[in-house]
């Protein structure tokens, strides 16, 4: 049975302001203390049963890390307890443990030697190894001398051809370029039809909704959910929109408003509802300036977690600074490599909206369904106007803020068409026929 069983897992660190007061707390003969306690994990309890695939999640800080490495014996706990059962291989940071000196060969027999495999055993599985890390000559060389690519596609390599009983993942499945992370996924997919236990972390919820049997989620070291991915993604999504907002979400109205009507959101100060890009691409004239944006549900609850297919509001504030035509106000979404999936415009739309005065603040709402398959992306954001024929850029934000889509089922490609399958049985087919010859 390849189980992970943690129960009442604690781990404290003391924080000193200096060397000098460590050094003061551990002459002192009087007991007191010169550190402060920062608690990492809180009585953290979870099973993973044999063949299952966990994720855990939760914000940087959350104790993510910290608890894969006490799992894998790398830290050691303030209290509680880590049982396993079966083989281990873990990718915790990768290349950690290789020498810089030895080559990548060398290397990979180290490496099968602190797992327990003896020098024949890792000559079998070698080819593998290095068919799979795919670095040429470079396996002969020293791993001082490899890129970063280089290096982790030969650490995934080692770690993950060995036939663990218990995979145990942080933060790995996403390395090299497109057709090694392919290669590293349709790995990951074969442990799991094998029956290997798997415990990942991991920032990426499609992930979490797309291959995890559970997940956890974790908040400031402790335990907040655990349960079906689903449901533990839209706990996810609640704990970071309430830890960013100073709104509660029943201060926003149950409907939808009217055409022409303003909703109480737009009386509200957005700053610090949403988590916003610090290196986002901003310029323009600021003749209208976008003064709030963001991703609402239909009952303006503030999202940065999208359901496939699922209907939302991007809404987008801006103030007019002259008497003038109003802005142009669009939005688009794009993935991190900067294509462009989709967006409009109020000029494309042809909406009709008032001239505007000195001083004037409209909210735009789009309403959108979201057929963008899971993954992550960029929300853009932007104003713009024609002046004397001229097409001129008031505000434009670029990668404004990132949103993540998820779901519970598969689909092919970058949009989902929401095709409807049918099919009927053929009773009258030629080879069910019965030809007698006379």
């Amino acid at each position: 049975m390849n189980v992970i069983e943690v129960a009442n897992l604690t781990k404290v660190y003391r924080i000193y302001v200096s060397p000098r007061h460590r050094l003061k707390e551990l002459v002192s003969f009087r007991e007191r203390k010169y550190h402060r306690e920062f608690y990492a994990l809180t009585d953290v309890s979870f099973k993973v049963e044999s063949g299952q695939t966990v994720g855990i999640i939760g914000q940087n800080g959350s104790g993510k890390s910290t608890l894969l490495q006490i799992i894998c014996g790398v830290l050691h706990p303030t209290s509680g307890s880590v049982r396993l059962s079966g083989r281990i291989s873990a990718l915790l940071e990768l290349g950690t443990g290789f020498n810089p000196e030895f080559t990548g060969r060398e290397n990979v027999y180290m490496n099968g030697a602190l797992m327990g495999f003896s020098r024949h055993e890792m000559e079998h599985r070698f080819p593998e190894i290095e068919a799979f890390a795919d670095i040429g000559d470079f396996i002969d060389q020293p791993v001082k001398s490899y890129s970063t690519g280089m290096l982790v596609r030969l650490a995934f390599a080692a770690a993950v051809n060995v036939e663990p009983d218990i995979l145990i993942i942080d933060e790995a499945l996403s390395v090299g370029d497109v057709l090694f992370q392919a290669k590293c996924f349709s790995k990951f997919q074969k442990f799991k039809e094998k029956g290997t236990t798997i415990l990942f972390v991991t920032h990426s919820l499609d992930l979490i909704s797309t291959y995890c049997d559970h997940a956890i989620l974790l908040n400031r070291g402790k335990t907040v959910a655990f349960g079906k991915p689903k449901e533990v993604v839209d706990e996810y999504n609640r704990l970071i929109t309430s830890k960013n907002s100073h709104i509660s979400s029943s201060k926003f109205p149950k409907g939808l408003p009217e055409p022409g009507r303003a909703d109480e959101s737009e009386g509200v100060d957005w700053n610090g509802l949403f988590r916003l890009n610090p290196n986002e691409n901003r310029y323009g004239s600021r003749r209208a300036e976008i003064i709030d944006a963001g991703v609402f549900t239909p009952r303006h609850e503030p999202v940065q977690v999208l359901h496939r297919n699922c209907e939302y509001l991007i809404k987008i504030k801006v103030h007019h600074r002259d008497r003038m035509h109003p802005a142009i106000v669009a939005y688009s979404i794009k993935d991190p490599k900067g294509t462009i999936l989709c967006g409009t415009n109020t000029h494309f739309q042809d909406i009709g909206i008032e001239n505007m005065e000195r001083g004037d603040v409209i909210l735009v709402t789009f309403r959108q369904h979201i057929r963008i398959n899971p993954g992550d992306y960029l929300l853009s954001v932007g104003t713009a106007g024609f002046e004397a024929g001229e097409y001129v850029v008031y505000d434009r934000r670029y990668d404004y803020m990132a949103i993540q889509i998820v779901a519970d089922q598969p689909r092919v490609g970058l949009f989902d068409p929401q095709a409807t399958i049918e099919w009927i049985r053929l009773r009258d087919r030629p080879m069910d026929r019965k030809v007698t010859l006379k």
